[in-house]
């Protein structure tokens, strides 16, 4: 036998091997190909219900559909790696204990997750409600994440926190009881018409269309300084009317009392 022949003899002898390789390579990449479409459908259907269905929190949707998606690409992995004959439970016991690695290296990015579930779970916040977080952001919930908060603010800017922050600070929500009440303070000076002026903004504050009857409307003298008697201005509105309302007051009440004769101390 010539070299020739051998050599044509082992590559006959190797084409099952390889047709077999290539034939696992190929349904592997198939798997995979399928798999990532399936996990991108069922996130696309997992957006759909959510927006379609009235019953469904819009806070949830995000951290829903990045598990659902990222779970079932994690099994068409260990599929494709058991189609290529590697041993998916040693790999298992690998990914846990290189978890645990993990996990004590990136603390606080779990610690956001698990800021982020707990978000979810006791609901202090939900999309589309006007929220103040202390000292870190104010404005309007856009999204709750996996990792991250994200507002846009009332001066238009977009902000993401990371929910341990969100979690970890003191949370003020404007919106959820619908309504919210509106204080103002005058200062009167003595020798002004008190009871004049008490009564002028009471008009003022009844006449407005943005305040609500009930809880009706107060005017009441809260406070004597040295030079000046301090009124306060209480009326209550929708959470949707507050700057409304807020703006309203504050531009009618020096000009009612002006008109009236009355100059507001300094």
């Amino acid at each position: 036998m010539t070299y020739m022949e051998g050599a044509f003899t082992q590559i006959d002898l190797l084409m099952p091997t390889v047709k077999a390789a290539a034939m696992s390579l190929g349904l592997a990449a198939l798997t995979l190909i399928i798999g990532w479409s399936i996990a991108a459908v069922a996130g696309r259907a997992v957006l759909r219900v959510a927006n379609r269905s009235p019953h469904v929190d819009r806070t949830v949707v995000p951290m829903v559909h990045t598990i659902t998606v990222w779970s079932i690409r994690l099994i068409v992995v260990i599929a494709v790696l058991a189609r290529l004959g590697i041993q998916t439970a040693s790999i298992i016991a690998v990914l846990g204990a290189a978890g645990v690695a993990i996990g004590l290296a990136l603390q606080g990015t779990l610690q956001n997750i698990a800021a982020g579930i707990m978000l979810l779970a006791l609901r202090p916040l939900r999309a589309g409600e006007n929220i103040s977080v202390v000292g870190k952001a104010q404005g309007k919930v856009e999204e709750v994440g996996l990792f991250l908060t994200r507002f846009q603010q009332d001066d238009g800017t977009y902000l993401s926190l990371p929910n341990s922050l969100v979690w970890g600070n003191p949370i003020i929500n404007y919106s959820r009881n619908g309504v919210r009440r509106l204080d103002f303070s005058v200062a009167i000076r003595y020798d002004d018409d008190l009871h004049r002026a008490l009564l002028e903004l009471t008009q003022l504050v009844q006449a407005n269309p943005w305040t609500l009857k009930d809880p009706p409307p107060k005017v009441f003298v809260n406070e004597y300084r040295d030079v000046s008697v301090i009124v306060v201005v209480r009326a209550w509105t929708r959470e949707e009317d507050y700057g409304t309302l807020r703006t309203a007051l504050y531009e009618q009440a020096l000009q009612r009392l002006g008109a009236a004769g009355i100059r507001p101390a300094g």
